[in-house]
């Protein structure tokens, strides 16, 4: 068996993955599924950092494009992705995997604060952290929120898992000769304009020389695929 090609990693997970087929809300046997994966994965020996978006319950920018105030809408994107991360850390914990939630928005009661040196021990515990409430602050996506808690805890790499098998130069449902990348550059998709993650959650990384690898989440062993080096999806660096 291959072993991992990574010490430690951040997995950002798409918000809208958690609702399956119903579209909204949160899917429980797709959420068992996510956390097996997850689990398979931290069996290899890995750290893991999570981020979770909230689109499955809120989002925040479709909110403030139809009139709400974007700080308040962001808020409440926040909240939801705290949702997320509870019921994430529920499903990993019945896989027995120990987890931690930590939240940029104070809430003591359900989440420990996001404290960069405590995450770093919690990963050196072998715990899965899973962090919530994107940055803390209004306009900045969960994204930007991964790519900035992957380089707090020093990962080595970004895997974001999404409901599309890689990078396309244009849109696979719409276009059936979208040709897909196996690798790119950062200054590529800058400058394509293509929707992997923000511009600038891109440019953080590109910064930080942090690559990114982006993939499907639904096909089962994936995230483990990936942890192995295995040729899946498309690596941004």
């Amino acid at each position: 068996m291959k072993e991992p090609v990574y010490k430690r990693i951040l997995l950002k997970l798409s918000g809208e993955a958690f609702a399956g087929k119903q579209g909204y809300g949160i899917n429980t046997s797709v959420l068992k599924a996510i956390a097996q994966d997850v689990a398979a994965a931290y069996r290899t020996g890995i750290q893991i950092g999570l981020v979770i978006g909230g689109g499955n319950i809120f989002r925040g920018v479709a909110a403030s494009a139809d009139g709400m105030d974007r700080a308040s809408s962001d808020y409440m994107g926040m909240l939801a992705t705290m949702i997320n991360a509870l019921a994430l850390q529920d499903a990993l914990e019945k896989e027995n995997i120990p987890t931690r939630v930590q939240s940029a928005i104070a809430m003591a009661e359900i989440a420990e604060p996001y404290i960069r040196r405590r995450a770093i021990r919690h990963l050196e515990k072998n715990r899965v952290v899973i962090f919530g409430a994107g940055t803390g602050n209004p306009y900045f996506t969960t994204d930007t929120a991964a790519s900035l808690r992957a380089m707090e805890i020093n990962a080595e790499i970004i895997m974001k898992a999404t409901k599309v098998d890689g990078i396309y130069d244009k849109d696979p449902v719409k276009h059936p000769d979208a040709k897909k990348f196996d690798k790119i550059s950062y200054l590529d998709v800058l400058s394509r304009g293509l929707n992997v993650m923000d511009s600038t959650a891109i440019s953080l990384c590109m910064d930080n020389k942090l690559p990114i690898l982006t993939f499907d989440l639904m096909s089962p062993g994936n995230i483990l695929r990936a942890i192995r080096g295995e040729s899946i999806g498309t690596l941004v660096s």
